[in-house]
């Protein structure tokens, strides 16, 4: 994939001077595809509601809302690392163990300000993400090999943490009334866990459409080496985007331990392929250098909401699985299509130009 069609708008008007036509095709492209996964996301509620209108009732909204608050916090930190042209299959054991991190600390400290514990969870979270991208910015090791090694070491870790402890599990019984009702709280009739997962998208996506270190991870995913040229310190950069996913794991933790209160080692095991999937699946390119932040959201609505309208319309919940696939194989090769209708309209544009 070219560095024309991958960078991002911004970015190319900044170091060419000259690429206002490219940003925009850039900036439709992105619209687009993002309009195409609400688009979908849209015509599933249609038919689910068609064959089962109790499907918008209010407590299953809400249900919805919850479920995928804590899937789309996961993808706003992915997309971050797969704009690098990096991965990070460790958020599910990272979760888990800021999760379990979080429930010891309430369960043994009950007085412990929720706030103290939200950031106790996203520090546990930030290091994880510090030990992963120490050894592939540094290391030069390759992030799908590292992060499959430390998936193993931090679910390992906290099944040893909960073995050694003498507590295997933690209940809602163990967790303080106050942590709990965060769980559940509202917020003009919308869960408090969601109106933070959209604080977390728009807080993310601003960095990367605003700030200058934002708009080069895009610079290094299309091209590490020309980036690295150019001046851009292409290990920084990459260790901040693991850091910031694993933070943003941490609190995903947080929330998760909120939501179902119940805490054991096994927790968030098997959201690191379904957090990938929904980042692909709204449109971040698994090669990097393009893709927004929103679009891994809306691809983290549409998956959990696959998930809960296929028990609606009668359908085994075995064929989300085959569903969420065909979905991943159907945004890689929109992406390769559009990203050579995007080459080949600039290439045309550039030749008229001289």
């Amino acid at each position: 994939m070219s560095t024309a069609v991958t960078r991002p708008p911004a970015a190319s008007e900044e170091t060419s001077g000259r690429g206002t036509g490219g940003a925009s095709l850039v900036q439709r492209l992105f619209a687009v595809r993002e309009f195409g996964i609400l688009a979908a996301l849209l015509l599933l509620v249609v038919v689910t509601v068609v064959v089962q209108p109790r499907f918008l009732s209010q407590q299953n909204i809400r249900d919805l809302l919850l479920s995928a608050s804590i899937l789309t916090v996961l993808a706003a930190g992915q997309t971050m690392v797969i704009i690098t042209r990096n991965v990070d299959l460790s958020v599910g054991s990272t979760l888990g163990l800021s999760a379990y991190a979080t429930g010891t600390l309430l369960a043994t400290q009950p007085g412990t300000p929720v706030l103290l514990a939200l950031l106790v969870g996203m520090a546990v979270g930030a290091v994880a993400g510090l030990v992963n991208g120490v050894i592939v910015a540094v290391a030069k090791v390759p992030s799908l090999v590292v992060t499959l090694g430390t998936l193993y070491v931090f679910r390992g870790l906290d099944a040893l943490w909960a073995s050694t402890s003498g507590r295997l599990q933690i209940n809602a019984a163990d967790l303080p009334t106050g942590f709990k009702s965060l769980g559940t709280a509202r917020l003009l009739g919308i869960p408090v866990l969601f109106l933070v997962a959209v604080l977390v998208v728009l807080v993310v996506g601003y960095y990367l459409r605003s700030y200058r270190s934002g708009r080069e991870m895009y610079g290094i995913g299309s091209d590490p080496e020309a980036a690295r040229l150019s001046g851009i310190p292409v290990g920084r950069r990459v260790l901040t985007a693991f850091v910031v996913n694993g933070a943003l794991a941490g609190l995903a933790g947080v929330l998760y331990a909120a939501r179902f209160q119940t805490l054991d080692a096994t927790a968030g095991s098997g959201y690191e392929l379904t957090v990938v999937a929904a980042a692909v699946v709204g449109g971040v390119a698994i090669f990097g250098g393009s893709g927004s932040v929103v679009g891994a959201a809306l691809g983290a609505l549409l998956l959990t909401t696959i998930g809960t309208a296929l028990p609606q319309l009668g359908i085994d919940p075995f064929w989300r699985n085959a569903a969420v696939g065909a979905l991943i194989i159907a945004a890689i090769a929109l992406d390769r299509v559009l990203a050579l209708r995007l080459a080949g309209r600039l290439r045309r544009r550039s030749s008229r130009g001289h």
